[in-house]
């Protein structure tokens, strides 16, 4: 299926669903209490025991966290495919060289088949979520119709699809200690290379992933 971007449109002011109904695991990490905080720019790091095979190791980077719901982008999945055969699904031409190498990655299992760029700096788009002061997610083809013409943001991260929770759902998954959280550093997503992703993700938090791992298996 061909890949879609929303001439306008966005996310925020809809409900939030999510696709899955899945068993999250029992793992001794300490996440309870935590359902006033707010979560938004930060990561969601799989405990090594997630059952869901979508999200077995992913990193999220969560853009919005309220009492409605949340949603987010995973950042460690690579769909083997780069952005110039994107723009050819989309029939845009390319001039912009020095993105067209950049992979696409698969950023949930919520409408696969349209897309999300995360960019700084933040522009003028027609459909784009605020993530921080000088970042957003934005749905709309304007911004990819600007990157064909040579122009658009300096950094962006293209997925296919989302990851969004009802409200009160993440809060439950993180109760069952499905997912370690961190601050974002934005960096992990823009500059480190996708492997590296989930391990850099868990050095925030100043453990490693046989630590982690060694932790899960006496659960």
């Amino acid at each position: 299926m061909a890949a879609g971007f929303s001439e306008a449109g966005f996310l925020r002011g809809n409900k939030i669903i999510r696709v899955l109904n899945r068993e999250t695991p029992e793992i001794v990490c300490d996440n309870t209490g935590m359902e006033a905080i707010n979560l938004s720019r930060h990561f969601l790091i799989a405990m090594p025991a997630m059952a869901d095979p979508i999200f077995a190791k992913s990193l999220v980077y969560l853009c919005d966290h309220n009492e409605q719901g949340a949603m987010g982008i995973i950042v460690n999945r690579p769909l083997g495919m780069d952005l110039k055969a994107l723009f050819e699904q989309i029939d845009v031409e390319l001039t912009r060289e020095n993105v067209a190498e950049q992979p696409v990655y698969f950023g949930g299992p919520v409408q696969t088949d349209r897309g999300f760029v995360l960019h700084q700096p933040l522009g003028n788009w027609q459909s784009t979520m605020s993530v921080e002061d000088d970042m957003g997610l934005t749905t709309s083809k304007d911004i990819l119709l600007a990157v064909g013409r040579g122009e658009g943001p300096d950094r962006m991260f293209v997925t296919l699809g989302y990851a969004g929770w009802e409200a009160g759902q993440l809060e439950g998954e993180l109760a069952q200690n499905a997912w370690l959280t961190v601050e974002a550093d934005v960096e992990v997503v823009f500059s480190q290379p996708s492997e590296q992703r989930y391990d850099l993700a868990l050095k925030l938090l100043g453990i490693d992933m046989a630590m982690l791992s060694e932790t899960a298996g006496h659960a």
